[in-house]
């Protein structure tokens, strides 16, 4: 049975209700659906709107219909359309007339947005809660690798000593703001728009607050219009996911370089690895270049529910249906990258001297260098001068900074003394660093602490 088939004379072509039914993919909001029509229908009564003992009937109807899908007894119909129509035409079969009230006071429009909404508020907390996972694992690594030296790059350049330690924080705060962000998005999309109607509300005198009350939003949408035609809530989440995406790319793209032989860094676990069919030694990073791939689907998605948007009028339009594949696509990639990466992070095993070793190549002291001469009173340009060339004696001899001799050293300045060959020591290159933020092992510290604040906080 349609719900709108009043107006027509003749029967929808089955190729059109094909091509219009979204059941296919907004039956995962059933419990939403059913749970909003259950606060619909508690306020009707109360509001006296229809009697109370129909409100009553559709309560209990709507509540086995809950339990008959979970248990898989209920198979959704193609054209019924959607999730809506298929649950009140399951109501009306098993109660009666009590199941045509049901959407007294109440279009689809605003219906699939309040569904959307609560939908989309589980899957952030969940997101949250993966993330939060994720961040604990970070700090393990970095409480373990508080010493543990490596080069930082620029360019992918060797440019200074950090630690692992440092390295793995700096994720800890895009992470974080990952949360902050997601948590943001939270409060926006927390705002009940039931109640709006197809766009101009209704006539009825709904207690929109109390409707509210029971799904637990903080509010209520403010103007009817804006309440069923919008779904920027959604494309925020997707720019959360993108930013995300983008973190976990980055990382998983320096894990895969980090496992190549020519850095030596890292070994992925068997158990988050692949081989070849006809290379038998390769022993591949594929979990990290999924996540790299999968990135680029979920930028997708969010250019996709852009250009959705971008040119409707107000109110409702038929096109906000593709919303739902893209956010659902966005969110359900998001959280399997977030559950592949965490497990494989868990299991990565790092090189402690290779890293070491990578660090004592590529000059990564030579900035610490250019200090101990301007500490000597030099200007820091004379400084940075005379380190250039003595990279470019280094360069020539096949060797490092502090395999020069003093008197090499003193070729290029007077100032220099045996207390460099202390001050350009890769150890004391990262200890000196002393500042908020930096790479000492005191400083990661105080980073961590504030982390574990953060997520105790979250």
């Amino acid at each position: 049975m349609k719900l709108w088939g009043g107006r027509f004379k003749k029967e929808t072509s089955g190729l059109m209700e094909d091509f219009h039914s979204s059941i296919g993919f907004d039956c995962r909001m059933y419990r939403e659906d059913i749970t909003g029509s259950i606060a619909h229908a508690q306020m009707l009564g109360k509001q006296g709107i229809i009697p109370q003992e129909d409100a009553e009937k559709i309560v209990r109807g709507l509540k086995e219909i809950l339990i008959d899908i979970e248990a898989g007894k209920i198979e959704f119909s193609a054209q019924a359309e959607d999730i809506h129509m298929n649950i009140e035409n399951l109501l009306t079969q098993r109660i009666g007339e009590a199941g045509k009230r049901l959407h007294t006071g109440r279009s689809r429009n605003d219906q699939v947005a309040l569904d959307i909404r609560m939908y989309q508020r589980r899957r952030i907390k969940r997101l949250i809660e993966l993330l939060k996972a994720l961040e604990e694992v970070i700090l393990k690594i970095a409480r373990a690798h508080l010493e543990t030296i490596m080069p930082g790059y620029t360019h992918l350049q060797k440019a200074q000593p950090i630690t692992l330690a440092h390295h793995a924080m700096a994720y800890f705060q895009m992470f974080a703001r990952d949360i902050e962000r997601l948590k943001d998005c939270y409060k926006r999309t927390n705002i009940c728009p039931l109640g709006s109607g197809a766009l101009a509300g209704t006539t009825y005198p709904l207690d929109r607050e109390y409707t509210a009350r029971l799904l637990d939003f903080p509010e209520i949408t403010q103007n009817s219009l804006d309440g069923v035609s919008d779904r920027d809530f959604l494309i925020e989440c997707a720019a959360c996911c993108s930013i995300i995406m983008m973190h976990l790319s980055r990382w998983c793209e320096e894990l895969i370089l980090w496992s190549s032989n020519e850095f030596g860094f890292v070994e992925m676990d068997d158990a988050f690895s692949t081989g070849s069919s006809i290379m038998p030694q390769k022993k591949n990073p594929d979990a990290c270049e999924l996540i790299r791939g999968k990135t680029g689907r979920v930028y997708g998605d969010l250019n996709a529910l852009l250009s959705i948007m971008k040119s409707l009028p107000l109110a409702y339009n038929k096109d906000m249906q593709e919303d739902k594949e893209a956010i659902f696509d966005a969110v359900d990639t998001v959280e399997g990258c977030l559950e592949v990466f965490t497990r494989m992070l868990e299991t990565v095993t790092f090189n402690i001297q290779k890293m070491h070793l990578g660090a004592g190549m590529g000059f990564t002291n030579a900035t610490d260098a250019a200090d101990y001469l301007v500490k000597k009173g030099l200007p820091f340009r004379e400084a940075h001068e005379i380190i250039g060339r003595m990279v470019l004696l280094c360069l020539d001899k096949k060797c490092s900074i502090s395999q020069l001799s003093m008197q090499e050293l003193k070729a290029l300045s007077p100032v220099f003394e045996k207390d460099f060959y202390d001050a350009v020591s890769l150890q004391i290159c990262v200890e000196q660093r002393l500042t908020p933020g930096g790479p000492s092992k005191n400083a990661v510290a105080q980073q961590i602490a504030w982390a574990e604040n953060f997520l105790k906080q979250c």
